[in-house]
């Protein structure tokens, strides 16, 4: 198995919509594992493959629950509220308090092709709609408020400034 280095924010392929997979299983089940073994290394709880420059609609995650993969999925329902300092791999070491539906559902499929759902409120809700918005190019900082999103973006940008010069 392998580690791959996780895209951070700034790489493009984290704002390129993911192509559906069509791999056989065979080839899934590499990609899969790899990317396990990256999440578990993070630390995270989820991780799409776009974060691993692989523009494909496959994620991986582990709520604490044991590891799933849903492979081109989507979500098909979404309710209630709940706001959660959410963090990404992608954007290491900061978190923001993200507003989204309580509850979401995800179907798509498992890497033999079967029919697969997920379901689930706070933290599985969460993670469902965080990975399948990695699959459609999006980061948690589309979720910020205007003004919010223009102070990550200051920070951001101001830290790595500040760490450039420190090797």
């Amino acid at each position: 198995m392998a580690i791959y280095p996780i895209r951070t924010f700034g790489d493009p392929v984290l704002r390129a919509t993911a192509a559906d997979v069509t791999d056989d299983a065979e080839s899934l089940e590499r990609l899969v594992a790899d990317m396990l073994e990256t999440m578990y290394e993070a630390p995270g709880v989820g991780l799409a493959a776009p974060q691993i420059g692989i523009s494909k609609r496959i994620f991986v995650a582990d709520i604490g629950e044991g590891p799933f993969t849903m492979v081109n999925p989507e979500i098909v329902d979404l309710s209630g509220t709940w706001t959660f300092d959410e963090g990404c791999l992608s954007v290491p070491g900061y978190y923001w308090p993200i507003k989204r539906p309580d509850f979401a559902k995800a179907r798509g499929f498992d890497i033999e092709g079967n029919p697969v759902e997920f379901e689930g409120e706070e933290l599985m809700g969460r993670v469902l709609q965080h990975e399948i918005d990695h699959l459609h190019g999006m980061l948690l900082l589309e979720r910020l408020s205007r003004r919010a999103k223009k102070q990550a973006l200051r920070d951001i940008r101001e830290d790595s400034v500040g760490s450039a010069g420190h090797l």
